[in-house]
């Protein structure tokens, strides 16, 4: 609140042709939902469905805890980021609800909002941060970032220990649960 008046923050989301997109978002109240290897999966199967239907290429990725980093870079010249980050988020919210009502329905206090309309939640309101990236270097950089993430939060030692993560792809160590499109990648 500023002056008397509610403000809400916006996401501008820019859709140009030939930008890759560093993608981030977060779980409902910063909880570690991504901890649960079933999260885990369902997120992964919703990427790998989200980049068929919507023509994108992943260059990097980790899920931590509590948030999900992509580095995408769209192949089509009309794309939405809204619409693709929809395509990943929805799916996996209704699976992790749809097992919690059937299997834990203790569990499901954690992703109640207190709201009517809305009374359960997996993942943070909002669009999340969405970083248009025109530079070769920074495209590299954003890689590295992602793939210390883990590192730098002390969840592993060395960055290609992190499973929920395309690092060991990069340096050949293993393939990890989705499949990298490294012919896209800018030199």
């Amino acid at each position: 609140m500023l002056n008397g008046k509610i403000y809400t923050k916006r996401c501008r989301r820019y859709n140009l042709a030939g930008n890759a997109h560093e993608l981030t978002f977060s779980c409902y109240d910063n909880q570690p939902f991504l901890l649960t290897e079933r999260t885990c999966k369902y997120l992964v199967d919703s990427i790998i469905r989200s980049r068929e239907k919507h023509q994108f290429d992943l260059w990097a990725y980790v899920f931590m805890p509590n948030h999900v980093h992509l580095l995408i870079c769209p192949r089509k010249q009309q794309y939405s980021i809204s619409d693709i980050l929809l395509s990943i988020k929805q799916p996996v919210s209704r699976k992790a609800l749809n097992y919690l009502k059937s299997n834990n329905p203790d569990g499901l206090k954690y992703l109640a909002t207190s709201q009517m309309h809305r009374p359960y939640r997996l993942w943070q309101k909002g669009g999340g941060y969405d970083r248009n990236i025109t530079e070769v270097n920074t495209v590299i950089n954003s890689v590295h970032y992602l793939h210390n993430n883990p590192v730098r939060k002390g969840l592993v030692e060395s960055m290609d220990r992190w499973y929920y993560s395309s690092a060991a792809d990069w340096q050949g160590t293993r393939q990890g649960p989705i499949l990298m499109d490294f012919e896209s990648f800018p030199t």
